[in-house]
Formats: C-alpha cells, structure tokens, sequence
C-alpha cells in the first residue's frame, strides 16, 4: 500500500514542532546593572540586530519574557530583586550569563559581590569578557537555540529532570552582607617618625 503525501504537507513530531517555536520566538528579560548592558544595548541596534534570530523585543515584564540576560555585577542586595524575577518568569524559561562579572564576580572578589549568579539560579549559557561584544551574545543565543531545539518536548519535561542545573543554594536563600565571611582586619602598625 503507497501512501503519498501531499507536497504541501508536513510530518513532524509535535515536541520537534514546539522546539521550533520556542528557539524561534525568544523574549528577552534584560537585568542589566553595569557596563555590559551597554553591550546588550549595542547588540539590540540596528548594525547587530538580534531581532534576526528571534528575539525581537526586549521586556521588562518577567511574565512577558522566557529568556533572562543577565549583563553586569549583581551585588547582595540586588540578588532577591534577580530571584523574584526569576521566579516570576514562566516555564520553558532559559538565563544568559553575560560577562565575567555575572559569571564569575570578575574582578570585584569582594563580599558584597555575587561571585557568579549560577549560585542562585540555573544558567544556560555563559559569555566570557569584560565586557563581551554584541557578536559573543548573538552566538550564545544561536548556541541557546540549539539547545532548545535538541532538549525541548511539548510538555516542558526537560526542566523536570535533574539534568538541568541546580543552583547551589536555595532560591531566595540570601547570604546578607553580616553573616558573609569578612576578611581577616589588617594589623596595626605604629607610625614611626621620619
């Protein structure tokens, strides 16, 4: 028995079908809070235009937004303003690490500094620099949907499994600048005389 199909007609998978949505149709929640956010804004204009590759329209409300860019230092007490977006953000929803101060603290290794935000909530992707150009964010966005095209189902299952990175501490689990360790006080040395 031949079945033909129509050339107009094609079969997918329905989870290949969502994933194609989803890569296509990102949303981007930018937190930017220092000199990176320059950069997101260059990659954002009209000579790089990140609207080529599905993300069209940054928004600032995080029920809006599935994709979270985070651009800059993030200090203690701007952390639970980052979880609560986070939170509010609905599923399937991924994180852009931008720069090495989100990354890793960069070169602030101070205690009022978050010494990387994969701390306090999952990243997807990283993009190394201080701060990184507009060309290293749209390539961790094509890497990004990648990603989401390989992982995603229709149902979301790939954000239930324990494949999917954790952060090491509880959301909203602050550590607040009195309970950080503080460094050792430096000794007092006498003023001697010239």
């Amino acid at each position: 028995m031949d079945v033909s199909v129509p050339e107009n007609v094609m079969v997918t998978k329905l989870d290949s079908l969502a994933s194609w949505c989803r890569k296509n149709s990102l949303w981007p929640m930018p937190f930017a809070t220092a000199c990176c956010g320059i950069e997101l804004m260059a990659t954002g204009a009209s000579k790089h235009d990140v609207a080529r590759f599905g993300a069209e329209v940054f928004r600032f409300s995080p029920r809006q937004c599935d994709l979270m860019i985070v651009a800059g230092r993030v200090v203690m007490k701007m952390l639970p303003v980052l979880q609560r977006i986070w939170l509010q953000m609905p599923e399937p929803k991924w994180c852009i690490s931008m720069g090495a101060c989100a990354s890793t603290g960069g070169v602030f290794d101070t205690y009022s500094v978050v010494q990387g935000i994969d701390r306090f909530i999952p990243v997807d992707m990283y993009v190394p620099g201080c701060p990184p150009r507009p060309e290293q964010l749209i390539q961790a966005i094509i890497d990004l949907q990648d990603k989401i095209q390989r992982e995603g189902t229709l149902m979301g299952k790939e954000f239930q499994t324990e494949a999917r990175q954790r952060p090491k501490r509880a959301l909203l689990d602050i550590v607040t600048p009195q309970s950080a360790p503080r460094p050792e006080p430096l000794p007092i040395i006498p003023n001697v005389g010239v």
